[in-house]
């Protein structure tokens, strides 16, 4: 910035939608005037002019919490000051006049906020404000404050002196570029979250877990969210401009989490993500694959290519990316037993053949294990009082809303009372986790007619990660009051009456009642299910009884059935009669291919009246072996060692491992054509650390007969 350009602002023909944040290369048009005479020096007088301008990373970065960014520019939060330092050629005197220009986008205007000018004199600049903190001979320490309400992304920064005749900029100079983020440590900001540990938690941790599994037995994978990697900022910005996400409306919380829920999946906007919900995944990478977002989001970044594939666990994964690394809180939520319910009612339709058995091809709504998605946290002012806090945003495409599939925001505080009215999509997310069960048996005739519902079977656990831990925290409660409770009651009818229909059936109280249990084994061994039937009523009761065995993907959808057993069982009054079978491995494994799922249902008939019962049992799969060695240190040489042995009978066939580790090694892959029984793999990893404190190495495997084989390890960096 050692040298002048003379360019005063001017505008140019109305203004027009600008979207463009990261471009290759702006040329910032200031219009053509005359060289000024900044203090009217005499002939052979030196002009005042700007030698250097210093943004001061090391003081801002940790003023700002931004330190762990792996960019070259400086990363600020809005609504707090920073400082930077200018050094002219000479001092400063009472008559001598300068401002600050702050651009962003490639058509940047005073009327939208994109080219904000600072002064720090009585002449009125910008929205923003400035000082001058010290003055130093020829420098200039100043503090700026940006608005808590200012764009967010990447801005360019000027540096004018103004005279009566004219004024003389800086040029272009990449390297004081500014990244503006949202501010979660700022009272005035939208996003502000009051409690450290939680700031620490939803914002600067680079790493979690997502759980998954089943209800009954909850597993958890770990995942490299890795907002602060190397290029992953650019890749964020990179999205909305992709998106079109006028440059003026970045500022705005709302669309900003709207727009990226929108933008994850490709479905309708050539988004990052493509989701595959089948079992072939030859035309790119299968969901179980991926160790975090940072190699989904730099591949993006570099082709504007959405990337094969995705399910909901990486579309929130890489969504909480997204939200952090903004400097949104953001949390990754897994919904156990989640409804998608195709009607937009309250009710999930599950339709049985007469003979017991699930008809699946006329059962359209579907109860999936596991759903993962999203919360943001932020203040509502579009809302009522006390509707602000956590609200939920889903990136899986799902339903579209307003036209995209995207989900939210939605105050999770108006899904636990019942408020649907309110923006956004509050009847999908409440019936996510409030839908009732009806079961509907189907005569000869084709006549359908409910036995069944259960009020309390969906949304039965929802989790999120606990605060400084790897432990679930159930957060169940704040989506919904305890089932059967008289505030329950009240938010079940407030979601009907704005137009989500409940079942009103009236069936006979069942004296007969079925449950399942089964023990959770791991792949590869026996599976040992007992069928419990309860008569509470005063007379014995026969039970014709149907039990089904499928395997299912987590979504609930059907990927074979391959067990079918009728059964008679008489249970007299007031006791219980099981029933146990045995489903080998010899039975189950043909079928799997790369599933982990077994749902067992159970249809029983008694005296013209009908039970029945669903339970999913998750295989359990062996783990990597995950260690590192070297003294954990930043700028320590240290090594990651990752084995496995095939504990199977078979080939573990087209196998890829995959490792990484936010702050400590970038993502890396090795390929193996096959594993062969009994055989073990081992791969070490040198890496450095670039960040302190506790941070996670992680890895898994996945073959084209084998998923979720994972493994995870904490080592502590000291600085």
């Amino acid at each position: 910035m050692s040298e002048p350009t003379n360019k005063p602002p001017t505008r140019h023909g109305r203004i027009r939608e600008d979207y463009h944040n990261l471009v290759d290369k702006h040329d910032d048009d200031f219009g053509k005037e005359p060289a000024p005479s900044a203090r009217g020096f005499a002939p052979g007088e030196l002009s005042l002019y700007v030698q250097s301008v210093d943004m001061c990373q090391q003081v801002n970065k940790p003023a700002h919490h931004t330190t762990a960014y792996n960019v070259q520019n400086l990363v600020v939060r809005r609504g707090q000051e920073f400082v930077m330092n200018i050094t002219f050629n000479l001092p400063l005197t009472a008559d001598d006049d300068f401002q600050v220009e702050f651009l962003i986008g490639s058509d940047p205007s005073p009327t939208t906020d994109t080219l904000v000018v600072v002064t720090f004199n009585s002449r009125t600049g910008g929205p923003w404000s400035g000082r001058i903190l010290q003055t130093q001979g020829q420098m200039l320490v100043l503090g700026i404050t940006p608005t808590a309400n200012a764009i967010v992304g990447k801005f360019r920064i000027y540096v004018a002196i103004l005279s009566g005749t004219g004024m003389q900029r800086t040029k272009r100079d990449p390297t004081t570029d500014l990244y503006l983020l949202f501010n979660a440590w700022c009272p005035e900001d939208a996003v502000f979250l009051p409690d450290e540990d939680q700031r620490r938690e939803y914002v600067l941790n680079d790493s979690g877990v997502i759980f998954q599994g089943s209800v009954d037995k909850v597993t958890q994978r770990t995942w490299a969210y890795g907002q602060f990697e190397r290029s992953i900022l650019d890749a964020c910005i990179y999205i909305l401009d992709m998106s079109r996400m006028p440059i003026s409306k970045r500022g705005d919380i709302i669309k900003v989490v709207r727009q990226g829920s929108a933008m994850i999946n490709s479905q309708d906007d050539n988004g990052v993500l493509v989701g595959n919900w089948s079992d072939d995944f030859s035309m790119g990478k299968a969901p179980t694959s991926w160790t975090g977002s940072v190699s989904i989001l730099l591949q993006y970044l570099s082709t504007g290519v959405p990337v094969c594939f995705a399910q909901c666990w990486v579309y929130a994964g890489v969504f909480n990316t997204f939200l952090r690394c903004l400097g949104i809180p953001a949390r990754v939520i897994t919904n156990f037993l989640s409804a998608h319910d195709n009607s937009g009612n309250l009710k999930t339709y599950m339709i049985f053949e007469s003979d017991g058995s699930l008809d699946r091809r006329n059962t359209r709504d579907s109860i999936w294990n596991f759903h993962c998605w999203n919360e943001a946290f932020m203040t509502r002012a579009d809302l009522p009082p006390n509707f602000g806090g956590w609200q939920v945003v889903d990136a899986t495409p799902q339903e579209t809303s307003d036209g995209f599939y995207r989900c939210g925001p939605a105050s999770v505080a108006a899904v636990k009372e019942g408020l649907l009215c309110h923006p956004f999509d509050l009847r999908f997310v409440f019936a996510e986790v409030q839908s009732e069960v009806v079961c509907m048996k189907r005569d000869r005739y084709g006549t359908l007619t409910p036995f069944a519902v259960y009020k309390d079977y969906v949304g039965k656990a929802i989790y999120t990660k606990a605060i400084g831990s790897t432990a679930p925290e159930d957060i169940t409660h704040t989506y919904k009051y305890p089932d059967g409770s008289v505030e329950d009651e009240r938010s079940m009818a407030r979601a009907e009456q704005y137009g989500c229909e409940r079942d009103h059936s009236e069936l006979p109280q069942a004296s007969v009642t079925v449950a399942i249990t089964a023990e959770q084994v791991t792949l590869g061994q026996d599976l040992n299910v007992v069928v419990v039937f309860t008569n509470q009523g005063d007379n014995p009761a026969t039970v014709n009884a149907h039990l089904g065995v499928s395997v299912v993907f987590y979504t609930g959808a059907p990927a074979s059935d391959f067990s079918d057993q009728d059964f008679v069982v008489t249970v007299a009054a007031g006791s219980t009669e099981s029933v146990k079978f045995r489903i080998t491995a010899v039975e189950y494994m043909p079928q799997l291919g790369s599933q982990l799922s077994i749902q067992f249902t159970v249809t029983g008939e008694y005296s013209g009246q009908l039970v029945n019962a669903m339970k999913v049992v998750e295989l359990q799969t062996p783990a990597l072996t995950v260690k590192v060695s070297g003294k954990p240190q930043v700028g320590r040489n240290m090594f990651l060692t990752v084995s496995f042995t095939n504990p199977f009978p078979f080939y573990l066939e087209d196998a890829r491992l995959h490792i990484e580790g936010p702050g400590l090694l970038y993502p890396v892959e090795y390929y193996y054509s096959a594993i062969a029984p009994r055989a073990s793999i081992s791969k070490m990893e040198s890496f450095i650390p670039r960040l302190a404190g506790a941070r996670y190495l992680m890895a898994v495997l996945d073959c084209s007969n084998l998923r979720q084989v994972t493994g995870a390890v904490e080592v502590d960096i000291t600085g």
